[in-house]
């Protein structure tokens, strides 16, 4: 057995930040390294398909969610005003990038936090899958009532979302994002203003992750350090912060 262990590679020209081992000669990046890319790594594997890829950058499709990530700052000024072109208002994953006049930037700092075994919590509420054409346009108009900006036309398509109703309106929901081969982000976790302190984001939450870990992979979620009432609720599930990641806020001026 030949074992040696280390941090960082190239891949294309491009420097990549991750711990490594070498096994026989074959190098075997560590999994959940790849969570300190969270963007780069989904649209590297199960997302590939909603990639723009520019040179040491990876973005979604803006129309799908408006992320982006990148390897190598060298050339990120040029890359974000090419993508502002496309969507005037976005999020940069990870170090900060460097922006041209007209753009402002902002630092809005999460918690990543993960969930390594499943959480031991009664589902009483009727779950449902939101999969036609008016429940997505429902979650759409749900998210953006408590968290606008971070839903796209097309975000539904990226994963599988759930809900509550009541009186036959959509009052709280929960899906999947970002996606790896083993790792599932969620996202989309609110409750109408109306309707909270039910407990209907914790059974939501309950159903994903039960889902998540039948698919073998690990859920993980990022919610901002300020957000101390979802922190509780993710910790009462057994969620633990992994790390601090910076959403960089880009608006065009």
């Amino acid at each position: 057995m030949n074992c040696t262990f280390g941090v960082g590679s190239f891949k294309r020209g491009i420097q990549i930040k991750y711990s490594y081992y070498i096994h026989n000669k074959v190098l075997i990046i560590l999994e959940e390294d790849k969570l300190d890319f969270p963007v780069w790594y989904s649209l590297e594997e199960t997302h590939e398909p909603f990639c723009f890829s520019y040179e040491g950058a990876k973005f979604y499709d803006p129309s799908y969610c408006p992320f982006g990530s990148f390897m190598s700052n060298e050339k990120s000024e040029f890359v974000i005003h090419k993508y502002s072109k496309l969507c005037p208002d976005f999020y940069v994953v990870g170090d900060r990038p460097h922006c041209s006049d007209g753009l402002r930037i902002k630092n809005n700092i999460c918690n990543q936090m993960i969930l390594k075994r499943p959480a031991t919590i009664k589902v009483a509420e009727r779950i449902v899958e939101l999969s036609n054409a008016e429940q997505k346009q429902e979650l759409i108009d749900l998210v953006n009532l408590v968290q606008p900006g971070f839903i796209k036309e097309k975000t539904p398509s990226l994963g599988t979302y759930f809900g509550v109703y009541k009186n036959n309106s959509l009052v709280a929901s929960a899906g999947e994002r970002m996606k790896m081969d083993h790792f599932t982000e969620i996202s989309a976790v609110v409750t109408h203003p109306k309707y909270v302190r039910n407990g209907y984001a914790k059974q939501l939450l309950k159903h994903l992750i039960d889902r998540i870990f039948m698919q073998n992979k690990t859920p993980y979620l990022h919610v901002s350090e300020t957000n101390l009432s979802a922190l509780k609720l993710y910790r009462q599930l057994g969620f633990t912060i992994r790390r601090k990641i910076s959403f960089w806020h880009i608006v065009k001026s």
